[in-house]
This record gives C-alpha cells, structure tokens and sequence, in this order.
C-alpha cells in the first residue's frame, strides 16, 4: 500500500470519528465513562469534549508520529524495504483506534449491553496478528519491530530475532481471539501474560543469539 493512499484513508477514518463525535455529541453526557477495569465496570470518566474527541486527536497525533519515523530513521533505506507492509499496518492501527472510538461513544450514548473486553480483544487479536506478520519483514531500523541492543547491533540477530517475533506474537493474537470468548479479566489474562512473556523472552533471545554470534 501506498503512503499517499495510507494517509488518505486514516486522515478519512478520523474525520469520520469527528464526525461521529460532533453528530452525537448533544446526546452524549456531560461526564463519559473513559475507563473500564478488568471486570468490564467503568472505573473512569472524562469531561464531555474530551471524551468526544480526545480519541480522533490522539489517533490524528499518532498517525503524523508513525508517517515521521521512516523520514528520520539513520536506516531508513531499509525501512523503504518494507515500507508498504508498514504502511498497512499504519492503517490498521488507525482502524483499530477508530473502532475503539466508535465502541466508546455507543458505550455513552445508552447502548452499552455489550462487554467491552469482548468487543476489543478480537480487533486486538486481529491487530497483534498482522504486527507478527509485519516483524517478517522488518529489516533493521532504529524505530520499528524488536529493537534491543543487541538486535540492533547485528543484522543475523535482528533476523532471527525477529523471525521467531513473528510467530509469538501471530500466537499471542490468536490467544487474544479466543480470549475474547472468555470476557473479563480472564479474557485480558489471554492477552497479557503471553504478550509480556513474549516480549521479555525475545529480549533475552536477542541477548543469547549475540552472545553467540560473538563467540563465533
């Protein structure tokens, strides 16, 4: 994909969220749930205009941040080896900030029969699966996949490091799908006690792979 479509199509979906925002916005109350807790109870609240459009700006800020890094990146010639997987996963991420919007504001509008976790895992799920698709691709870069100092350090460390990323967090998604039939906090316990195992057991991969390499 594009980065000229990519920015079309996530500038769209934010308009689209402020425009969701300012149609309803007289129904909305004056103090909108914001937060909820494992328990899927709201144990948090914004003022009206924030709670409207604190999202859109958020996602609006994010997507100028994630169109910056290719442009600063000191390896950003192999950021344009991947670039349009990175743009999707750009957009998906946009996708998935607006349908957390859209959750949010139906939430306040009356029609909240509906656990939340179980709303929002699957779009998570979803979300980490196209991340460990994407870390296939990554080639080495200061802001974008595993960066630990010893993927970044070495190009066969960032590789493998990265190619078994791919599949722990493709794992870590489909945990999350069926999560999602669990609600609860037993339905985010599918989600984040395998993604932090993940993530810290790469670490020390990275660190086993270089202590390796360096003996070598």
């Amino acid at each position: 994909m594009s980065t000229r479509t990519t920015v079309l199509l996530s500038l769209a979906l934010v308009l689209l969220a402020v425009i969701l925002s300012l149609s309803v916005y007289g129904g909305l109350p004056l103090q909108m749930a914001s937060h909820w807790n494992l328990n899927d109870q709201v144990d948090g609240y914004l003022p009206r205009f924030w709670g409207a459009f604190l999202m859109p700006m958020l996602t609006l800020g994010l997507l100028g941040l994630l169109m910056l890094v290719p442009r600063i990146d000191p390896l950003k010639a192999n950021i344009a080896a991947f670039r349009n997987a990175y743009n999707l996963f750009v957009l998906l991420t946009v996708v998935f900030l607006a349908y957390l919007h859209a959750l949010i504001v139906a939430w306040n509008l009356g029609w909240n029969h509906f656990r939340l976790s179980a709303a929002l895992l699957p779009a998570v799920g979803l979300l980490l699966i196209c991340l460990g698709v994407l870390l296939r691709n990554v080639k080495r870069n200061y802001f974008i996949g595993i960066r630990t100092p010893w993927t970044l350090s070495s190009d066969s460390v960032w590789e493998q490091t990265h190619a078994l990323g791919s599949k722990l967090f493709i794992g870590c998604g489909l945990l999350s799908l069926l999560g999602a039939f669990l609600g609860g906090a037993t339905a985010l316990v599918f989600m984040l006690i395998p993604l932090l195992g993940c993530t810290l057991f790469l670490v020390f991969y990275s660190y086993q792979l270089y202590r390796r390499e360096s003996r070598i």
